[in-house]
């Protein structure tokens, strides 16, 4: 479970959303091996949200419960 932030704004606290580059980018921060495969636009990894693939040209904002799965690369035989 990889909590970024909370939608709420509990005492004038303002939250930022949390979008598909924003978990990317902490991902990198918190695994650095995985930054080459994450940020690489050639399609190294895909993400998928709920079960759908993610188009790398979208940032879908990630509400709670969402559930979200990074998928390797993908070779053919």
């Amino acid at each position: 479970d990889l909590t970024l932030a909370s939608s709420d704004e509990a005492g004038g606290e303002k939250k930022t959303a949390v979008t598909a580059s924003v978990l990317r980018r902490e991902l990198t921060s918190r695994y650095p091996g995985l930054g080459p495969l994450l940020n690489d636009r050639d399609g190294s990894v895909t993400l998928a949200l709920n079960e759908e693939y993610v188009d790398p040209d979208d940032d879908p904002i990630l509400k709670t419960g969402d559930t979200v799965a990074i998928i390797p690369p993908i070779s053919g035989g």
